[in-house]
């Protein structure tokens, strides 16, 4: 993958970013700098209001580009149509509840509402006020409205401490984070990859095998390797379900999240999910033995014997059970940790057909593998060379699979 790209995956993309009048917008200032920091070219629209709340200044200079106010002014009177036609996503940021009766309605009367018009891209609409505001029937009515309206899609709001000092409530916008998550969905949807709309299972994480109440057997897997390739694929516009062992992580809302605690749940959950998947990825790190027996309260020191001997059976193939559960011509990627003969054993995996491409790393590195945020890959392809990866970031070392993955796509 192009290191270029690798680091800012929407590099020329063109977004449109939108703020209206509302205390939340001054976390729009942290959303057009990370949507620049991605590459992307932010064309920043402030409504009047808005500019009650934050300056054009503090969003030129986090994008080094102008941020626009007027509908009239001496660039020419058909700004609003380039602002509008040459965006590849919109993103309003707040959304008040003014400005979605504006929009609702089709007013064009100002820079903004006249530059939606125009805009043929996905407009993602991030909703920010009172709860007594939100919940008032011609709020709930043009949000409705704007619901059914194509190419418009309304992200939250959330729940959580408004302005006016309550202590929880509906009307919160979403965080920075998640808005830049979103909005790069949008971008991924509008490139039209291979992987726009296709079903994705994804697996990641530990499991944990119990020995009693409290101990179990289990490994130091962090999920970062597999939650970095579900957010990509959802990225790119994919329909993705994530099935995870204990993990801390978290994922945008978009993405279906399935969790479990041992390899035979685990088993469980992909089988009957595989089935109508287009592409299965298999990043966890599965168990692969579980105590035969498990002790039904917590074993205490004093009631062992001098010598403890744990008796151990074997945990099923969880991604062997994926995939002769699937049911078309699905892809499927499996990994593989191994501290030696790494090529030979991660070979052996793409014998018969049972994976289409299987990514393989080396336990023990300090840089890769279990809980680092690094990792170092080779990517293995039936009648291929291997492709050693330099060692980079999880999340771009998912970026670099799923380019592979959607190459291989293409050409079936």
């Amino acid at each position: 993958m192009d290191s270029e790209a690798g680091r800012r995956p929407w590099l020329a993309r063109r977004v449109l970013l939108g703020v209206t009048g509302g205390v939340a917008a001054y976390k729009s200032v942290q959303v057009a700098r990370d949507l620049t920091l991605l590459g992307a070219e932010v064309d920043v629209v402030l409504s009047a209001a808005a500019r009650r709340f934050v300056t054009p200044l503090s969003f030129e200079a986090v994008t080094g580009r102008r941020a626009l106010t007027e509908l009239f002014s001496a660039e020419g009177a058909a700004r609003h149509l380039r602002l509008g036609s040459d965006a590849d996503a919109v993103c309003v940021a707040p959304a008040t509840a003014d400005f979605l009766g504006r929009m609702a309605a089709g007013r064009a009367d100002d820079l903004l509402t006249t530059s939606l018009l125009a805009v043929r891209a996905p407009i993602l609409l991030f909703p920010a006020m009172n709860t007594l505001m939100l919940e008032h029937p011609r709020v709930a009515a043009n949000l409705e409205k704007l619901r059914g309206t194509s190419g418009v899609e309304i992200c939250g709001p959330g729940v959580g401490r408004l302005a006016a000092g309550e202590v929880e409530g509906a009307g919160r916008m979403l965080e920075p984070d998640e808005i830049t998550a979103l909005v790069g969905r949008a971008l991924g949807s509008a490139r039209l990859g291979a992987l726009a709309s296709r079903k994705v299972l994804v697996t990641a994480g530990p499991t944990r095998e119990p020995v009693d109440t409290v101990r179990y057997l289990g490994n130091r897997s962090s999920g970062r390797m597999g939650y970095a390739l579900a957010e990509s694929a959802w990225l790119r516009g994919a329909d993705v379900v994530l099935v995870t062992g204990p993990s801390e992580l978290s994922v945008p809302d978009g993405i279906a999240v399935r969790r479990c605690e041992t390899a035979r749940e685990m088993r469980d959950r992909v089988v009957e999910i595989a089935p109508d998947r287009d592409l299965c990825i298999f990043a966890a790190a599965v168990a692969d033995l579980r105590p035969r027996q498990t002790a039904e309260r917590k074993l205490k020191r004093r009631d062992l014997p001098e010598e403890v001997f744990l008796e151990l059976a074997p945990n099923p193939d969880v991604a062997l059970a994926a995939v002769q559960a699937m049911e078309n011509e699905g892809f499927s990627v499996g990994f593989a940790l191994e501290s030696e003969n790494m090529l030979e054993n991660a070979r052996a995996k793409l014998v018969g057909g049972r994976f289409d491409m299987v990514v393989a790393n080396p336990a023990g590195d300090p840089d890769a593998g279990f809980g680092a945020t690094t990792n170092r890959v080779t990517v293995l392809r039936p009648g291929r060379e291997p492709e050693k990866l330099p060692l980079m970031e999880k999340t771009r070392v998912a970026d670099a699979i799923l380019d592979r993955i959607e190459t291989a796509l293409e050409r079936r």
